[in-house]
């Protein structure tokens, strides 16, 4: 497809700038937001409706936060091929609703390795599920839109003003960074736990 309408989108960003007016922008397009821990917090405080995303899982998030996007009802609505007539037939039988965009940024690793925390204590601040959401949104580019950072955000709003949805050129291009941030970030994280002793 090569114009994507936005209908559901789901936001879960540790950089938090121009959230609020970006999410503004969609939700006065009809666009429903799904939401995790600060990111909802933030866009409710600013009177913004946005759906958790434990409210669509059927479940809690647990492990202090380390498990709350890994769940089928999440990745199943990233990956769904929208031009598959089996995807959506099998999301239609299961009832899971597919996702047209993911907003994603990941945790600061390198900020919580340069405040000299222990190995032990700097792993928490590994991110695992916005990797995952970023990997099967940038893989799934020809059907959802994927946003790595907030620079992005008003070419998003320009193409969805101007033309009703997001052009397939610049979800490549947007799947190609995606991929490169991804790899960036775990290769900090690889000479981290290199480098740094027990």
């Amino acid at each position: 497809m090569d114009l994507l309408p936005i209908k559901r989108a789901i936001l879960s960003v540790t950089d938090k700038s121009g959230l609020i007016e970006f999410a503004t922008f969609l939700t006065g397009r009809g666009v429903e937001l799904i939401s995790t821990g600060g990111t909802r917090k933030k866009l409710v405080a600013a009177d913004l409706k946005a759906t958790s995303v434990s409210d669509v899982t059927g479940f809690p998030e647990i492990l202090g936060g380390r498990v709350k996007t890994l769940h089928p009802r999440v990745h199943a609505g990233i990956l769904a091929d929208k031009d598959n007539p089996g995807h959506l037939l099998t999301l239609g039988e299961l009832g899971i609703a597919a996702f047209d965009m993911v907003c994603v940024n990941l945790y600061n690793f390198a900020d919580a390795a340069s405040k000299g925390l222990d190995l032990k204590n700097a792993v928490e601040e590994i991110d695992i599920g916005g990797p995952c959401m970023l990997r099967a949104a940038a893989k799934n580019f020809h059907s959802i839109v994927v946003v790595p950072d907030p620079a992005y955000y008003p070419r998003i709003q320009d193409e969805i003003a101007a033309k009703g949805g997001v052009s397939l050129a610049l979800r490549r291009e947007l799947a190609a960074e995606t991929f490169r941030r991804v790899s960036a970030y775990d290769d900090m994280i690889a000479r981290y736990l290199a480098e740094t002793p027990l």
